[in-house]
């Protein structure tokens, strides 16, 4: 999995620690939305049922793997 040095810093913030790159790759492979924002960036989300179904955003590059951040979403709705 290819990662910014952003998304590796925000990795060490104690709510991020227990994100499992498991999780990520699934949510790259398989995301339930999909949004590109304006910076081209791409938002992805996906549901962790290990996670006590919580949703996971999944934030990538342009080049549409590079995975530039990724936290549990709160505010996300079906």
């Amino acid at each position: 999995m290819k990662t910014t040095k952003y998304f590796e810093f925000r990795r060490t913030l104690p709510d991020r620690e227990l994100i499992l790159n498991e999780w990520i790759e699934e949510v790259l492979k398989n995301p339930s939305r999909k949004k590109v924002q304006d910076d081209g960036r791409i938002r992805l989300w996906g549901k962790v049922a290990q996670a006590g179904d919580k949703y996971l955003r999944v934030i990538i590059l342009e080049d549409g793997q590079t995975v530039h951040n990724a936290f549990f979403d709160r505010s996300y709705k079906e």
